[in-house]
């Protein structure tokens, strides 16, 4: 081993607290970078091969009625690869010791032939027997959500008819991976189901014999997507289609592709973050690192060492702390990249699992760290490279000392000589003690955005289900009933209110922008579910022209007064130019509102009703349940409370996690800003602070002169971490954004209290630490002189 070799690991040995500080931090945004995109390529990996293995749609539709002879003319459509006909419809389903009634999709199974797309993954089980009518298979989540096994049996009220159906088998399907019911934002697999049955059973009990009124299609590689959908409205248009839709707006894609953002986004904004810390960290050691070796520099340059060697002595130091925060980086980010991975798979209804874990992305995350430590560290690196070994061998220039302010400090004394002498150092190294600063700040802002994001999910809740939907449930009927049906609603059993809604399937344009989506009809002075502008305050639906949301705003390129082209997708198919007269505020989903009576002249059949919004006697919840059960025209029934409930699970749950990420970030980060910050100012004031213990100072009051500098340095940094820490909370939540939901980024002042506390506290502790060592300090090796 060289001496220069041995040099080096002495060095490390006597700063092993700080190196290995800063490889903690540097490992936070290795593993921060191997979690996010470890996991999204594993999510990403995992869904091409299920939806490629089982034959995944790439276009959609429905109709009322289509003959099952029109699917061979879809299939010559140019570019389509395959088709699939069949028949699907909502119902209710009633499983044993559930209270509240749930919901279901009933979709065929083709009896002579293999499912052409969207094939099933048999979990359990086997596919259902043609000529036995009661079997069928579940989707694996809501057989979980029951503990429903092989054998097990529910009702389902189809067409009228109560139902028995016998479970014979517990699938998943690459269309059903984020399965939700009408009007839900979060999965809820005990009250809402996938079951295939029998393509002859369900074409007897919906009577559509010969017949389909839904369609999925594959495309050829080289199929163009928008003429393949043109060409099957085209086909269905006289079928009561309601519009085709390609992959990207399919619901249960559409929510993963949305997960997969923000791993994406996560891979961008975080990692950068901990290294640029990282970085300044190694800047700030080796400076100092290399000023307290001038005369061991000179030397090795005296006794022929070269340029070259003295600074990969240097380099090498780096690179060892950089390779010890990579691999703790790499095994953390690997352990918490797999679990994650898993988390979504089953969140998301994966039948398996292809974790990736490729040599390029710890490649990766090396090359970027080793980038990120070289950039810390190499002004101080080509100093050392520079320095004549003649000039190295001399003591350094003593620093200039200039009044602070005109000696404003000394001649109005609202400090002790002790405290300004600490507040005079922070003006020596403005840079460092600046970027010192902005280290503290941001492990003040990562708990800020975390908690951040608490705040904000229950502003969005308090909005959506407490300004908004307030109502205690929204039914849904099987087919649009005549408006006199809301009477019907309102005679049900402890229904206190019922207010009328019709939900109409459109196609807006805008010039070149377009969007399909469904308008949503209301009473004007509708008040169980109430329309709010872009200030949250409610407003009335005006007689005539559009009420849209500001994120279908955005999209079409609009605002108030611009006239939109709207295309009806039912009924006469009309084609309709509107005034948009307001642009309202929602956070789900993409909306466009309208008077009901408008809106169904708009259509041109009649007044008409999709469903209800229903408020609800607690005390005869019960009656109502049994009476929804036996109801043949209910379609669906999506319960406020309890989708609250579960929306509120699911995201208290993710965002703890989150949580304490973020606030075990935050404390690596602060500690290791603030304990090299504390053991260089120690390094550097130490034959000041061993003059004043001789002539007399207490260990307390030397100490006071260290934590001065220190203390205000973590004081400065709160405000600027609360303003990054909106910011950060801001750029996330806006790039989150998707047509699906929008979270707005509220924060409540004690989140960043909270936040600073921790901080503090991390603080405190590692000053405490470097305060042992003052306590600690031999005044007679410190006071030698150089010379």
């Amino acid at each position: 081993m060289s001496v220069l070799d041995r040099k080096l690991i002495r060095d490390l040995i006597r700063m092993w607290a700080q190196s290995l500080a800063i490889a903690l931090v540097m490992a936070c945004g290795v593993a921060t970078l191997i979690l996010s995109v470890g996991a999204f390529r594993s999510l990403d990996e995992t869904r091409t091969a299920y939806y490629e293995r089982y034959r995944f749609g790439d276009v959609f539709a429905t109709a009322v009625r289509a003959p099952m002879s029109l699917a061979n003319t879809i299939a010559a459509i140019d570019g389509v690869a395959a088709v699939e006909p069949r028949l699907q419809q909502q119902v209710l389903v009633d499983v044993e010791n559930m209270r509240e009634p749930a919901s279901g999709l009933m979709i065929s199974l083709p009896m002579e032939r293999d499912v052409a797309v969207n094939a099933l993954f048999l979990e359990e089980g086997r596919l259902p027997e043609p000529g036995r009518s009661n079997e069928a298979v579940v989707n694996a989540k809501f057989a979980e959500g029951h503990k429903l096994g092989l054998g097990s049996s529910f009702h389902a009220l189809i067409n009228g008819a109560r139902t028995r159906l016998d479970i014979v088998g517990i699938v998943r399907s690459p269309q059903y991976i984020y399965a939700l019911g009408p009007g839900e934002m979060m999965p809820d697999a005990r009250r809402y189901g996938v079951i295939w049955m029998p393509e002859p059973t369900l074409a007897a009990l919906f009577d559509l014999d010969g017949a389909f009124n839904a369609v999925s299609l594959r495309m050829l590689r080289d199929g163009n997507e928008t003429e393949i959908i043109r060409a099957l409205d085209d086909a269905l248009e006289p079928y009561g289609g309601t519009g085709a839709y390609a992959r990207k707006d399919q619901m249960s894609h559409a929510f993963l592709d949305g997960e997969l953002t923000q791993l994406d986004g996560m891979a961008r904004i975080m990692p950068p973050i901990f290294l640029l810390v990282s970085a300044f960290l190694i800047n700030m050691i080796l400076s100092r690192l290399i000023s307290l070796e001038r005369e061991q520099i000179g030397l090795m340059k005296a006794l022929g060492y070269g340029r070259l060697a003295v600074a990969w002595h240097y380099l090498k130091l780096v690179l060892v702390i950089t390779a010890l925060g990579v691999a703790i980086g790499a095994a953390l980010g690997t352990w918490a990249g797999r679990g994650l991975t898993i988390q979504y798979s089953e969140f998301f209804s994966f039948p398996f699992l292809i974790f990736q874990s490729s040599p390029d992305l710890y490649l990766l995350a090396a090359g970027i760290s080793v980038a990120a430590a070289i950039l810390g560290a190499l002004r101080s690196i080509l100093e050392a490279f520079a320095l004549p070994a003649a000039v190295a061998m001399r003591p350094p220039a003593p620093a200039v000392y200039r009044a602070l302010f005109g000696d404003l400090l000394g001649r109005v004394r609202l400090f002790s000589q002790l405290t300004v002498m600490g507040l005079r150092h922070l003006t020596r190294h403005p840079v460092r003690s600046a970027m010192t600063a902005f280290g503290i700040a941001v492990s003040v802002a990562l708990p800020g955005v975390g908690m951040g994001t608490l705040d904000s999910i229950e502003d969005m809740i308090d909005t959506v289900y407490f300004q908004a939907d307030r109502q205690d449930a929204t039914i849904t009927f099987m087919a649009e009933r005549g408006i006199d049906a809301v009477e019907d609603v309102q005679n049900l059993p402890g229904i206190i209110r019922a207010e009328a809604f019709l939900s109409v399937p459109a196609r807006l344009r805008n010039g070149h922008r377009s969007r399909q989506i469904g308008i949503v009809g209301k009473p004007a002075k509708t008040d169980l579910s109430r329309v709010l502008d872009v200030n949250l305050e409610p407003v009335l639906l005006p007689e005539t022209g559009l009420s849209i949301g500001d994120r279908m705003a955005m999209i079409l390129d609009v605002q108030v007064g611009d006239v939109v082209r709207v295309e009806m997708l039912t009924g006469e198919r009309r084609v309709v130019d509107a005034p948009v007269t307001q642009v309202v505020r929602h956070y789900l989903g993409l909306n466009v509102f309208m008077e009901i009576n408008a809106l169904a002249q708009m259509t041109g059949t009649g007044t008409r009703m999709s469903g209800a919004y229903i408020d609800v006697d607690a005390t005869e919840i019960d009656e109502l349940y049994r009476t929804i059960k036996s109801t043949p025209v209910l379609g669906s029934v999506t319960l406020q409370s309890v989708a609250l409930q579960l929306f509120r699970e699911t995201m208290r749950e993710n965002i703890a996690i989150m949580l304490g990420v973020y606030i075990g970030l935050a404390v690596v980060i602060a500690f290791g800003v603030v304990y090299n910050s504390a053991r260089i100012q120690l390094s550097e004031r130490s034959r000041e602070l061993a003059t004043l213990r001789v002539l007399g100072f207490r260990r307390g009051e030397v100490s006071r002169v260290l934590f001065v500098e220190t203390g205000t340095i973590v004081l400065v940094a709160q405000p600027i971490g609360w303003v990054i820490g909106t910011g950060f909370g801001v750029l996330i939540t806006s790039s989150l954004a998707t047509d699906l939901f929008r979270i707005p980024f509220v924060v409540n002042a004690d989140t960043y209290a909270i936040s600073s506390l921790v901080v503090i506290a991390a603080a405190v502790v590692s000053a405490l630490i470097v305060r042992r060592r003052v306590n600690r300090l031999d005044l007679i090796q410190v006071l030698k002189t150089r010379e």
